[in-house]
């Protein structure tokens, strides 16, 4: 075929997507780091799911139309690092097409370098050895080689084997991928989005692998299963101390899978995430809880697009100026972003106003920050996510608000000690620059450490990690990895404290005993007496401890 019109781009899109959902576990085990934040492929699937969402019901012929739509979606699902530069690279993509209804193998190849461009320029210190790199060689070998005249197949295969390819020398680019023995992840999941598009190019549409019991194959439609479920659930350590039934991974899926359509299910240690459509939200929820606690829960009807306007008694004509009287513009708001209900408290303690619930393993979307500054209702909002893989999240819901007349300030705080000191600089009464000025220097004044589980045997950088045992980072260096969790945290300790720190905070996860937190106590004030100890209760999940020097 010469050209791509928007009938058969929707089906690329959709058999993309349907091809990294069938192989998204394989992605997350790329990880490098053996923590349990390998979420790199469900951050990408659920990126370009609601992308798909987008289009699946749309019957434009116009390929832009499609792209447009396409972008949009991906646009506000995106979550991670990976998710975010995925949306770039089709936003980008769009822009290429403006006005187009088709396009050939010379404009499909413009297309992608212009979303390679769009990427690059997303990401503020580009990493080669990344997916940027496979779309960045992909996009180049393409532009070099397509003409007007060439078949879109053809085309299509140069550019999928030089993606292959230069996922294939990744390790080559990063040292770290080639110490551990693994491809880059996000350059993984590219690869497998765009082996979904080749498959539908040749004419099969690739389906989503679902389970395949009747019951299941009867809900597959969103008609049949109009709630979109997402929640992030707690696994305790002894289930029957906490009254809770014992979790058998493989059985639990399957009676998920019996109640609607399982989109995610993903357990890295003690935390279980689960995306579902489903006819029932009710029956799946109480299901879930039998084996644990909430962490995050969002249940939506994806069939009722105008509950916006819906109008309830106390918004109807006979008080129709009572809501919006009410609502009141504050000059200043910060939202931040982190989990556990002690480290919530303590930003709230600390001015914010809003949180956005999500840290490592759990990233947050754009759509989820974008939804907390209409909350908020501020002229001046400043973000904090407090994890590096969600910084560029938060900076694509500010760039929603560009132009307009909420002032949306991202201040790229990577670590929950980075946040406070962040919090503690902020004055209402400064301008929104000083402001952001003086949160910005504040994340240089303090040092960030974690001790949490290791989920795999490996080595990194000399330090030999056992699965089980606790491994403490100081920033992006593995210090050490001990079986005794607070040996792990005083050996990071003796890193990161020198004779010009004076405060040391730590925060106790959630699997942390009051007995535990008065030994940590203990210890650090025997070894750094000249340190004043702030230590707090934050309830995280994943990291048993983190720490803040200054």
């Amino acid at each position: 075929m010469k050209v791509i019109d928007g009938a058969l781009l929707k089906q690329m899109i959709i058999s993309g997507a349907n091809n990294l959902f069938n192989h998204y576990p394989e992605v997350d085990a790329l990880n490098v780091f053996p923590v349990p934040d390998g979420d790199t492929g469900i951050n990408m699937n659920l990126a370009i799911q609601s992308g798909a969402k987008e289009i699946q019901y749309r019957n434009d012929t116009s390929v832009h139309e499609i792209a447009k739509a396409f972008s949009k979606g991906l646009l506000m699902g995106a979550r991670g690092n990976s998710g975010v530069i995925l949306s770039q690279i089709f936003r980008g993509f769009a822009k290429s097409i403006d006005g187009k209804t088709e396009i050939n193998a010379d404009e499909m190849a413009d297309a992608f370098v212009k979303g390679k461009e769009v990427a690059y320029k997303a990401v503020m210190q580009p990493v080669e050895g990344t997916i940027l790199t496979v779309i960045r060689e992909a996009a180049d070998l393409l532009r070099e080689k397509a003409t007007p005249s060439m078949s879109i197949e053809k085309a299509f295969d140069i550019f999928l084997t030089e993606a292959k390819a230069s996922l294939a020398r990744t390790p080559e680019l990063l040292p770290v991928l080639k110490e551990v023995g693994v491809v880059d992840s996000g350059g993984a999941g590219l690869v497998k989005i765009f082996e979904g598009f080749e498959s539908a190019l040749n004419g099969k549409v690739i389906e989503k692998q679902m389970a395949t019991s009747t019951e299941t194959a009867q809900k597959s439609g969103d008609e049949s299963n109009p709630y979109n479920v997402e929640f992030v659930l707690r696994l305790p350590e002894d289930a029957s101390k906490e009254g809770k039934k014992v979790f058998v991974e493989k059985r639990v899926q399957t009676v998920l899978e019996s109640r609607g359509q399982v989109l995610a299910y993903f357990v890295e240690g003690k935390i279980l995430k689960a995306h579902i459509h489903t006819s029932n939200s009710g029956s799946v929820l109480s299901y879930a809880q039998q084996f644990g606690e909430f962490i995050k829960v969002k249940v939506e009807n994806t069939l009722e697009k105008e509950t916006e306007n819906v109008k309830f008694p106390s918004e109807t004509n006979d008080k129709p100026e009572k809501t919006e009287e009410k609502i009141e513009w504050k000059d200043s708001a910060i939202i931040s972003c982190c989990a556990g209900e002690g480290i919530e408290d303590l930003f709230k303690e600390y001015q914010v106003d809003y949180i956005v619930s999500g840290g490592q393993t759990m990233n947050p979307s754009t759509n989820d920050f974008v939804e907390a500054i209409e909350k908020v209702h501020a002229k001046n909002v400043y973000i904090l996510p407090n994890n590096g893989n969600i910084v560029m999240a938060a900076s694509q819901a500010a760039t929603v608000y560009k132009g307009k007349e909420v002032n949306v300030k991202v201040i790229p705080s990577k670590t929950i000690p980075q946040g406070l000191a962040a919090c503690m600089v902020f004055n209402p009464e400064s301008s929104a620059d000083e402001n952001e000025s003086e949160m910005n220097g504040a994340l240089t004044q303090v040092k960030s450490g974690q001790v949490t589980y290791a989920i795999r045997d490996t080595e990194i950088d000399g330090v030999k990690v056992t699965k089980g045992h606790y491994i403490a980072l100081f920033g992006k260096k593995i210090v050490t990895s001990d079986p005794n969790k607070l040996k792990a945290t005083m050996l990071m300790l003796k890193e990161m404290v020198n004779e010009e720190s004076s405060i040391i905070q730590v925060i106790c996860g959630e699997d942390i005993t009051t007995k535990e937190q008065e030994e940590i106590s203990d210890l650090i004030a025997e070894e750094f007496p000249e340190c004043d100890l702030d230590v707090r209760i934050g309830k995280q999940p994943v990291y048993s401890f983190i720490i803040g020097v200054e």
